[in-house]
C-alpha cells in the first residue's frame, strides 16, 4: 500500500496526521469522517500540492545545471577538483593534447586519421551573439589544410546552412543540428574516394514542422525575458541565456517548459549557456560520428584513428563512443577542468596565450597534425610557438628525422 503522510498545521494536535491511500478511499466514504487522530483530504488536491513542490525542486535543479554550464561560475567546478592536488590529478588523467602529441601519433600507428570538430568554442570563441561567432582567417586556413590531409567533419548543434556560412569550406563533411543533418563535400571537392559524393542523411526529417512551430512559440513565450536569444537550428530549437540575468533563470525555465510540455515527442537538453529542444530519437553527435565513419568505409575497421575535438556537454556523446570503441581519442577544449570522457584537453580558443605564441591551442594542434602528414616542419614554425606547443612541434621533427 502506498500512502502519503504529512503533518497538519500547528493549530491541530501533534498526534493528528493526514493519510491518503487507495485503501483508505475504499474504506472511508466521501461523506464520512476520518478515524480519530486523522483527517481526510482529497487525493487530487494532495497530488496537486506535491506536483507544485516537485516542480519547484525540478526548476531549482535546472537552475543549478544552468550555473554549472558556465565554466567561470563557481558551481561549475565539481567538488572532486576543488583543491590544487585534485586539479593536478585531473590534468594527469586528461593531459594536454599538445604535450602528448607524440603519444597520440604513436597510437595512430599509421592508421587513417579522421578529424571531427565542434564549431562554437572549438573553432570559434564563445560570444554573446551566436550570429557573430566567426572563426578567424587563420583557423579557416588551418582547417582547409587539414582537410587536404585527412577526412575532416564539422559536428555542431548549429543548423547546417548557418555553420557553412561561418566555415565556408566546401571540402568538409558537415553534421548540423547535433548530427541530424549530415552532408558530404560538394561535388568535385572530396579528396577521399571511399565516400559517396551524394552523402546526405536526415534521421529526424519528420520533425521539421514541429520544430518550426516550437521555435515560433519560444520566440513569443520568452520575449519578456531580456537577453534571451532563440535560434532555429532546423532540427532543433536553441534558447541562449548567456546574456540573461541569473535572477531571471527560473522564469526562463518555466517559459521553456511551458512550451515543451505540449510536445511529448521532443526533449530538453542543455549545453553551454543554451537550452536545446530536440526530437526524442536515439541520435546525437556520437551517432553522427559513427555514421560518418561508416560512410567513409571505416565502420568495422581497425585501420582508423578518429580524433574528436569539442568543448560542450553534447560532445560527450562522441567522447564516450570513442572511449567505448577503444580507438582514436577525444579532446576537450576548456579553460577549466570538467567531468569528461575525453582523453586529452586543449585551451579554450577565446584564450590566446599572449606570452607564449600567436596561435590558439586548437589551431596549433591542428596545424601540427598537417605538418605530420606532409612531413614538413621548419625552424620558422618552431620559432613562432613556445612552451607546450614547442614540445609538440619538436616531436614531429624527431619523427621526421
Amino acid at each position: 500500500m502506498v500512502s502519503f503522510v504529512m503533518e497538519k498545521p500547528n493549530r491541530m494536535s501533534e498526534s493528528q496526521n493526514v493519510v491518503v491511500s487507495e485503501a483508505a478511499r475504499s474504506i472511508i466514504p466521501n461523506n464520512s469522517s476520518a478515524p480519530p487522530g486523522f483527517i481526510s483530504i482529497s487525493k487530487k488536491k494532495l497530488l496537486k500540492n506535491l506536483e507544485i513542490i516537485n516542480d519547484g525542486e525540478r526548476i531549482n535543479a535546472w537552475v543549478d545545471s544552468m550555473r554549472a554550464s558556465s565554466p567561470t561560475h563557481p558551481k561549475s567546478l565539481p567538488s572532486s577538483i576543488s583543491s590544487e592536488q585534485q586539479l593536478s590529478s585531473w590534468i594527469m588523467q586528461h593531459p594536454s593534447a599538445l604535450e602528448m602529441f607524440e603519444k597520440i601519433t604513436e597510437a595512430s600507428g599509421g592508421k587513417q586519421i579522421v578529424i571531427f570538430l565542434d564549431y562554437d568554442g572549438t573553432l570559434s570563441p564563445i560570444v554573446d551573439d551566436p550570429d557573430r561567432a566567426f572563426m578567424s582567417s587563420k583557423m579557416r586556413r588551418t582547417v582547409k589544410k587539414l582537410a587536404k590531409c585527412f577526412p575532416t567533419a564539422i559536428v555542431t548543434g548549429r543548423c547546417l546552412d548557418k555553420v557553412y556560412s561561418f566555415v565556408k569550406l566546401a571540402e568538409l563533411y558537415y553534421a548540423g543540428s547535433h548530427g541530424m543533418d549530415i552532408k558530404g563535400p560538394a561535388k568535385g571537392f572530396s579528396r577521399h574516394k571511399r565516400v559517396k559524393q551524394s552523402l546526405l542523411y536526415q534521421p529526424a526529417s519528420d520533425y521539421l514542422p514541429m520544430i518550426d512551430e516550437v521555435y515560433r512559440q519560444l520566440l513569443e513565450k520568452t520575449k519578456s525575458t531580456p537577453g534571451v536569444i532563440v535560434e532555429n537550428n532546423k532540427f532543433c530549437a536553441s534558447v541562449h541565456f548567456r546574456c540573461v540575468d541569473e535572477k531571471k533563470w527560473s522564469e526562463l525555465v518555466l517559459q521553456v517548459r511551458s512550451v515543451l510540455k505540449e510536445y511529448p515527442r521532443l526533449k530538453l537538453n542543455q549545453g553551454r549557456k543554451v537550452f536545446e529542444i530536440r526530437p526524442m530519437i536515439e541520435w546525437d553527435k556520437g551517432k553522427a560520428l559513427e555514421f560518418l565513419l561508416e560512410s567513409l568505409g571505416f565502420g568495422n575497421s581497425n585501420n582508423v584513428f578518429p580524433v574528436y575535438i569539442g568543448d560542450d556537454r553534447t560532445d560527450e556523446d562522441a567522447f564516450k563512443l570513442l572511449r567505448d570503441r577503444g580507438e582514436g581519442c577525444g579532446v576537450l577544449v576548456s579553460k577549466f577542468p570538467k567531468d569528461t570522457d575525453a582523453s586529452y584537453y586543449l585551451q579554450d580558443p577565446s584564450e590566446a596565450s599572449a606570452h607564449t605564441h600567436k596561435y590558439f591551442a586548437v589551431n596549433s594542434f591542428l596545424h601540427v597534425l598537417t605538418l605530420l602528414k606532409t612531413n614538413s616542419i621548419g625552424d620558422e614554425f618552431l620559432a613562432t610557438i613556445g612552451g607546450v606547443e614547442t614540445n609538440a612541434a619538436k616531436s614531429v621533427k624527431r619523427m621526421n628525422v
